[in-house]
Parts: C-alpha cells; sequence; structure tokens
C-alpha cells in the first residue's frame, strides 16, 4: 500500500510538473510582448510572435494570396455575363425612351426603323465595349492590388495584444488539449519513476 502511494504521489507531482510547464510554453509564444533583459545571462527574452510578428504577417500573407484567395478569380466575378446583358439592356431602353421623346412627331415606321438600328449596334458596341473594359479593370486591378501586402500590412498594425487575444481565439481547444497532455504525459513519467524506485 505503502508502494502505491509513492507512486500516486510521484505520478501527481509529474502530472501537475507537465501540465505547469505546457501552460508556460504556450505563454512564452506570446510572452513577453515587451523584450525582457535577464542580467545572469546577459540577453533578452521575448515571446515567439512579438518577435516574429512581421515574418508571420508575411508566411499568412503568402498563404492567403497563394492558397485561398486568386485576384483573377474576384476579379473575374465583379462582372458576370449577366451584369453584362443587364447593362446593354438598361442601354437600349434608355436610348429607345430618348428617340421616344425627341423623335415624338417622327412618324412610328421612322422611329422604329431608328430604334431596330440603334439597338443593334448597341447590342454589338456595348457588349464589345464592356468586354474591352472589364478586361482593363482586371489588368489594372492586378498592378494596384496586392492581397498579401494587404493582409501583411492589417497582421503588422494590430496590437500584439488583439493578435494574441485572436490566435488564442482560434486555437483554444487545440491549445488546451495540449496543457491536458502534458498532464496526462507527467501522470505517466510519474508512474514509469514510482516503478523504478520501488523496483531497483
Amino acid at each position: 500500500m505503502n508502494d502505491i502511494f509513492k507512486i500516486l504521489v510521484l505520478a501527481s507531482i509529474g502530472g501537475i510538473i507537465g501540465y505547469i510547464t505546457n501552460v508556460v510554453a504556450i505563454k512564452l509564444i506570446f510572452r513577453p510582448i515587451e523584450p525582457i533583459k535577464i542580467p545572469i545571462i546577459n540577453k533578452e527574452i521575448i515571446g515567439l510572435i512579438p518577435k516574429r510578428k512581421a515574418e508571420i504577417a508575411i508566411n499568412i500573407g503568402e498563404v492567403i494570396q497563394e492558397q485561398f484567395l486568386s485576384l483573377d478569380e474576384i476579379l473575374e466575378n465583379i462582372i458576370t455575363d449577366e451584369d453584362k446583358r443587364n447593362v446593354v439592356e438598361y442601354i437600349k431602353t434608355k436610348i429607345k425612351l430618348m428617340i421616344n421623346e425627341k423623335m415624338a412627331f417622327a412618324p412610328s415606321a421612322i422611329k422604329n426603323l431608328i430604334k431596330g438600328y440603334v439597338s443593334d449596334a448597341i447590342e454589338m458596341e456595348i457588349r464589345q465595349s464592356i468586354n474591352d473594359l472589364s478586361e482593363e479593370i482586371i489588368v489594372k486591378a492586378n498592378k494596384r492590388i496586392n492581397i498579401q501586402q494587404m493582409v501583411e500590412n492589417k497582421i503588422n498594425e494590430l496590437d500584439l495584444y488583439e493578435l494574441e487575444e485572436i490566435i488564442l481565439k482560434i486555437a483554444k481547444k487545440e491549445l488546451r488539449h495540449i496543457e491536458i497532455l502534458g498532464l496526462i504525459l507527467g501522470f505517466m513519467i510519474g508512474i514509469v519513476q514510482g516503478l523504478i524506485i520501488i523496483f531497483m
């Protein structure tokens, strides 16, 4: 009974040490946010994320641009074929109304002839113009918009406390698992130590 008690004590101590070690390790990912000088080793220590914030921002920007958000795909969906058809129909309707207003006294046959001609011209010319304009917008937007840079800037603008809060919110469950795993592993190591002490 005395041996079992020793094993349980060692296992409990191991579990506590394992848990605390993992909690501290997780904290050290973010803290200290400001560098702290340690005179004994004559070095400054700072959390992993505060130290590598700029590098992390670059990597996240790259991943988002290359894997998740393609600027070409976004721009292709800005002006769809349906949008183009709607613009053409809108312009045709407006011009027909203008013809009716401006040529109120003209015979219907002449008005209908002009409307038909204008309608065909708009169908061909405006549709092509919209296609050309869409392509030009895509080319210019590709030159002007850099998703990677935008993401990078947003992350760099974030306060380190805000960044810590965001990461903890996203990975809260996984980080909790790491803490519990430290407890379990520490407990098991404690049992092994107890068995070694008893049987050696």
